[in-house]
């Protein structure tokens, strides 16, 4: 399986769509697309992979289109939400609570009641949260599963601010810390049958995410021992195990897949294999960075001695992470002219690609070799199917460009979600 999108795919795609009649027009002046067929290719790949009995939950925070949780529904998996919004996405998109997990750091007491009422899996966050449960389920049914989210303490990946297992983190209970204190958790709560390990998102090497839950399952199999030597009801058969798969940003990186990765926790980890256990998963980045790109007209070409400077209609409204931290993030750029044909060779200059917010950090990219651009050609950003979207800022109070989404390579398209109107932008702020 193909890990990312090559340029020549996604400028034929792009050629296509602006022959297209009624698909773009001149208020478009950036365009955000996803390849759906990617998309399932990805999620099929995933489900094959692991037992059958496993839950995918994949990350609304990810990517939150109501079109595309949908078209995610039909391939059988489920979501995983961090908000009540992001529940309410679930359920509306279709999502029975048997496929919808809830984490959050700070979920209320009414948050609460409503997921284990519903009968979705709760992981808590916190010994307090496990206590609210407990006053939860004293007054009344509440069908949901819970499990607890138990920071192994295993390292920071590259990225500091995507790692969650380090010595401090704000999420989960610190395993080395409160060791005791979690086994006598389930000791104390009958309900409580699952553990959650998330170690962090893109910059973690798969070794560190195997160690996490490894350090994990190692102390699962001390607690479900202690439960059986006390004689107590039940055990923990819940494991999820997060997700934070790296993908590939560059061109020439070779990221590991899904199936070497499972082949390598199973190694380490044969016991959450069996039927023991029944896994769930939280994929969110691995599922939909690849499979989105976006696409911006350039305005204008600010000529300069050295660099000149592309004026862009995305920067940090769509690219929080990259403009505020480029030290962190990369994508890769291609040109295209007004037909959407590749621009080759090299500009003598270099340019900057500079968004349309009114701040000096709004630079996608400083001082890089790209073919000569001119006003019109269009700038295709890739890798952005994850937390671009999602992540989008009200600064200046620009309008959500429109999304498309399309299948084999151009062969059809649909609107998954129309250009903002000005109107909208004015409701927001009212």
């Amino acid at each position: 399986m193909q890990t990312r999108l090559a340029d020549e795919q996604i400028s034929t795609v792009f050629a296509k769509s602006l022959q297209q009649k009624d698909l773009i027009d001149t208020n478009d002046t950036a365009v955000i697309f996803y390849d759906l067929s990617f998309l399932n290719e990805r999620i099929q790949d995933l489900i094959a992979t692991f037992p059958a009995t496993t839950l995918h939950a994949i990350a609304i925070k990810a990517n939150p289109l109501q079109k595309i949780l949908s078209k995610i529904k039909t391939l059988g998996v489920g979501l995983e939400a961090a908000s009540l919004p992001e529940l309410h996405l679930a359920v509306g998109a279709g999502f029975t609570a048997d496929k919808i997990v809830f984490d959050s750091p700070a979920k209320t007491t009414a948050e609460l009641e409503y997921a284990l009422n519903a009968g979705i899996h709760v992981n808590a966050d916190s010994f307090a949260e496990l206590e609210r449960i407990d006053a939860i389920r004293r007054n009344g049914r509440s069908p949901g599963t819970i499990g607890v989210r138990i920071n192994p303490q295993v390292g920071t990946g590259k990225i500091l601010a995507t790692s969650v297992a380090g010595d401090y983190s704000k999420f989960g209970v610190p395993l080395n810390e409160y060791r005791h204190e979690i086994k006598e958790a389930f000791l104390h709560y009958d309900w409580l049958r699952g553990v959650h390990v998330h170690i962090g998102s893109q910059g973690c090497q798969v070794e560190m995410l195997i160690s996490g839950i490894a350090k994990v399952l190692g102390v699962v199999h001390e607690i479900n021992s202690e439960l059986h030597h006390q004689q107590k009801p039940g055990k923990i058969n819940l494991f999820d195990l997060g997700g934070g798969l790296p993908v590939a940003y560059h061109r020439d990186e070779a990221p590991v897949s899904m199936r070497r990765y499972k082949e390598e926790l199973e190694a380490r980890c044969p016991e959450l294999f069996t039927p023991e256990y029944k896994l769930m998963t939280e994929f969110g980045r691995n599922i939909h960075a690849n499979t989105g790109w976006v696409a911006s007209r350039v305005e204008y070409v600010k000529p300069g001695k050295t660099i000149h400077t592309a004026m862009l209609h995305v920067g940090a409204d769509l690219f929080l992470r990259e403009c505020y931290h480029p030290q962190d993030w990369h994508h890769e750029i291609i040109v295209v002219d007004q037909t959407g044909r590749i621009k080759s060779g090299l500009d003598e200059q270099r340019y900057v690609l500079a968004g349309p917010l009114c701040f000096a950090g709004d630079v996608l990219a400083r001082e890089i070799a790209l073919p000569k651009i001119a006003a019109g050609d269009w700038v295709i950003i890739q890798d952005t199917g994850a937390y671009t979207l999602s992540m989008w800022s009200r600064y200046n109070s620009r309008q959500i460009p429109k999304v498309i989404g399309y299948y084999q390579d151009g062969a059809t398209f649909e609107i998954l979600k129309a250009r903002e109107r000005l109107e909208e932008v004015l409701n927001f702020w009212a």
